[in-house]
């Protein structure tokens, strides 16, 4: 049964940083492209960034995250992680971890979901 679980959510200032981790128990995991999305208050789900499968060569970002947020990848240690710096008020969401099977997609169109953890930024 595969899992996502997701760590590192916390409560922030503007301008802080948070890394949230998202450790995966899929045995393949280096065949599976991996995200984040995030979803606030009253608001849809939304894509944040997405890393290719493999070495993670190619990575994806939202408009509203390019250039503050970073995301990579350990094969090894089966785990993706989500560098958040600069963060807004409107960072404020749960974060969900995704998974997918070799192919990135920006849609929800994703295999697998983490519980996702919670990250609020305080003005």
């Amino acid at each position: 049964q595969v899992q996502l679980v997701e760590s590192g959510g916390g409560l922030v200032q503007a301008g802080g940083s948070l890394r949230l981790s998202c450790a995966a128990s899929i045995r393949t995991f280096s065949n599976y492209a991996a995200g984040w999305f995030r979803q606030a208050p009253g608001k849809e789900r939304e894509f944040v960034a997405a890393i290719t499968y493999s070495a993670g060569s190619m990575k994806y970002y939202a408009d509203s995250v390019k250039g503050r947020f970073t995301i990579s990848r350990d094969n090894a240690k089966k785990t993706v992680s989500l560098q958040m710096n600069s963060l807004k008020p409107e960072d404020t969401a749960v974060y969900f971890c995704v998974a997918r099977w070799m192919q990135h997609t920006t849609t929800r169109n994703w295999n697998y979901w983490g519980q996702g953890t919670q990250v609020t930024v305080s003005s």
